[in-house]
């Protein structure tokens, strides 16, 4: 059989691909324009929109008044960057680590579990001693079992109330409820109909300040974008 046919690319001739253009740097937490899908920094992006509503790269309009809502993570792209610039997720997860512990705020979970994986794998060598993948899965396995018989995950929380503002809806039993901060609004809206049993989640929107928000945000996205100050 043939060997594959491989060719070295250096990073060098992609880097105008995986890089932000409004920092310049490699792209953490790549956020896609839906419009044009220019993708740029998540941080760097929502600082400019709060001044302009166009795309940084081609100008085209997002939205005349609610630009962030037509913005999305795209979740692939950072894969991409990630595996193609090496240290570059090792030491962005250090650098918000540092970030957080100078605030004196607790560390995000998706943060803290890369930690926990961390010492977990120091451990098992602790002492000259060598667990044995057999050893190991086991005790991966034990340990997803208790983590099965808790309903919050490990990653940051978020406590939300859903207020009902509209004559033709029920509101909910219980408005308030906590749940992780990556959920989506789309996650909400499918709460909320499978609880009223609507035909369709499409039939509702969910508002904050009165504004109505995209499907695809997450609800972290919401509070830094439309509640940071409250």
């Amino acid at each position: 059989i043939p060997k594959m046919l491989t060719r070295k690319i250096k990073l060098w001739d992609i880097n105008a691909h995986i890089t932000c253009r409004l920092c310049n740097g490699y792209l953490i937490d790549a956020t896609t324009v839906t419009e044009c899908l220019h993708t740029f920094c998540r941080s760097c992006l929502v600082k400019y929109l709060e001044e302009n509503n166009t795309c940084p790269t081609c100008r085209i309009v997002i939205h005349q008044s609610h630009p962030l809502q037509y913005i999305g993570h795209d979740r692939t792209m950072q894969d991409i960057v990630y595996k193609l610039v090496p240290g570059l997720q090792e030491a962005e997860m250090k650098k918000q680590r540092e970030f957080y512990h100078k605030l004196g705020m607790e560390v995000p979970g998706d943060i803290k579990g890369e930690t926990c994986s961390t010492k977990q794998h120091l451990d098992s060598h602790r002492n000259g001693e060598t667990k044995t993948d057999e050893n190991l899965n086991k005790e991966t396995s034990e340990e997803k079992q208790e983590e099965d018989n808790d309903y919050h995950r490990s990653d940051e929380q978020v406590s939300i109330c859903l207020e009902c503002n509209s004559s033709k809806l029920r509101g909910l039993k219980r408005k308030w409820i906590r749940c992780s901060a990556q959920a989506t609004v789309l996650h909400l809206k499918k709460f909320i109909a499978k609880k009223l049993n609507l035909s369709s989640f499409n039939e509702l929107d969910i508002l904050c300040n009165e504004e109505i928000l995209g499907k695809d945000h997450t609800l972290k996205f919401v509070v830094v974008t439309r509640w940071r100050f409250k």
